[in-house]
């Protein structure tokens, strides 16, 4: 048995990479470029020498290496391959294959917003919740699935895209899969965007928001200082990321919602406008579901990573 574990989070920019002890206490953190010309061919490479490096660096020996755990954007299938990675510029490339001939090493891997979730409930937001739902609310909606302490990954490993669940019959854009009226068209911080221009053109109401840009944090100032049209687009926010929230709650009943990513820096006041609609439409058994923050940060994909590890073991 190992005394450490490497965890990886590939994003489309850069790799965050972790060293941790067995008991997930972080022993080093860094970051290396993502290289993703031709097809990305210089990532894992470029990932196995920063770790090879690592162990160098710190004379251990590759039996002290419990494990290296990968989080990477893309469906992950039960045998570690990734079916496709848009932003890594990946078709089907088989990661734990690949990394265990380069590294010596079991390798597990996993997507990257299950990850996430993952590394949520063992140290972060999620924590005394052994059945939640991580919601990443960035440029687009992530989710990630817990179910007694296991990740709910699905039969090809796109289980969690919970932004494309369909939430609207008359939007006349299309979403980034190809779709319309996906949730992610208007929980997301490019939905809140969209919302906010839709609702400023069809008001001639004074508000702080047709004086700059208009951004999620903008939106959010602007509810805190009693701006009405910003509280209108709050308001249509909410209720449309509830109904979406309630219609997981009722599949899954999980025992909380842990809400990342770039919106959920607006605070606790993001549940005082998603609750209500919750409360409407979810079925009654399981509306005792919690609305929590998550506390991880752009860290929880190599905590995620880390316990992927251990969940092998």
């Amino acid at each position: 048995m190992g005394k450490y574990i490497f965890g990886a989070d590939v994003g489309g920019t850069s790799v965050k990479m972790g060293l941790f002890d067995m008991a997930g206490m972080v022993v080093d953190k860094w970051e290396i470029p993502t290289r993703t010309e031709n097809a990305g061919e210089h990532i894992l490479p470029d990932i196995a020498d920063s770790i090879n490096q690592k162990i160098a660096e710190n004379r251990y020996i590759k039996e002290d290496i419990a494990g290296i755990g990968m989080a990477v954007p893309g469906p992950v299938d039960a045998a570690g391959v990734v079916n496709k990675a848009v932003n890594l510029g990946w078709g089907v490339t088989p990661v734990k294959e690949t990394m265990e001939k380069l590294c010596g090493i079991p390798t597990v891997a996993g997507n990257d917003a299950n990850v996430a979730a993952l590394g949520e409930m063992w140290k972060g937001g999620g924590q005394g919740y052994d059945s939640l739902v991580l919601v990443t609310l960035g440029t687009g909606i992530g989710g990630g699935i817990i179910v007694d302490g296991r990740l709910v990954t699905g039969a090809d490993g796109a289980g969690g895209e919970i932004g494309h669940m369909h939430v609207m019959d008359d939007e006349p854009e299309a979403c980034n899969c190809g779709c319309k009226g996906c949730l992610e068209q208007y929980g997301s911080a490019t939905g809140i965007v969209r919302l906010a221009k839709r609702n400023l053109e069809r008001t001639d109401k004074p508000s702080t928001l047709r004086d700059g840009e208009i951004t999620a944090k903008a939106v959010f100032d602007a509810v805190r200082s009693g701006d009405a049209v910003a509280k209108d687009i709050a308001g249509e926010f909410g209720e449309i990321l509830g109904k979406g929230f309630a219609m997981i709650a009722s599949v899954l009943n999980p025992a909380a919602f842990v809400v990342g990513g770039g919106v959920s820096k607006a605070g606790d006041i993001l549940f005082e406008y998603i609750r209500p609609s919750f409360e409407k439409y979810v079925f009654p058994g399981a509306k005792g579901a919690k609305f929590v923050l998550a506390t991880l940060g752009n860290d929880a994909g190599i905590y995620g990573s880390a316990k992927l590890v251990l969940d092998m073991m």
